[in-house]
């Protein structure tokens, strides 16, 4: 089996995503059947077909701007931002934390006008 790096397995999350969307979508749609149809003993599907779609739906990787997210750009190293692309808005801080996913030293970056974060491998 070929070795993939974890930047590689990102390519695989909006699969997965859709995946997570499609199977809780049904579990939602069997239990408002069921129990339009008069069997309350399925209400836990509606729960977690709820839970499910409502984590496909708003679930997004960590360390990344929304814009990134809506862009579909990959993530950098560590998961953060890919290098070359932050706003010179941001500026550095000495706050660093070791991502315990990569093991990376990510570097955090602060616009002092918002106090929106964004996330670097450094």
């Amino acid at each position: 089996m070929p070795n993939r790096s974890s930047n590689d397995l990102y390519g695989l999350y909006p699969m997965l995503r859709l995946l997570v969307g499609i199977g809780a979508a049904v579990l939602l749609g069997l239990g408002l059947l069921a129990l339009l149809t008069g069997n309350p003993e399925f209400l836990s599907l509606i729960l977690i077909g709820g839970v499910g779609l409502v984590a496909a739906l708003w679930e997004r990787s960590r360390y990344r701007s929304g814009a990134a997210e809506r862009e579909g750009a990959p993530p950098g190293p560590g998961g953060g931002e890919v290098d070359g692309r932050l706003d010179p808005r941001f500026r550095s801080t000495d706050e660093r934390f070791v991502d315990p996913t990569s093991g990376r030293v990510m570097r955090v970056f602060i616009d002092p006008q918002t106090g929106e974060r964004r996330y670097r491998a450094e």
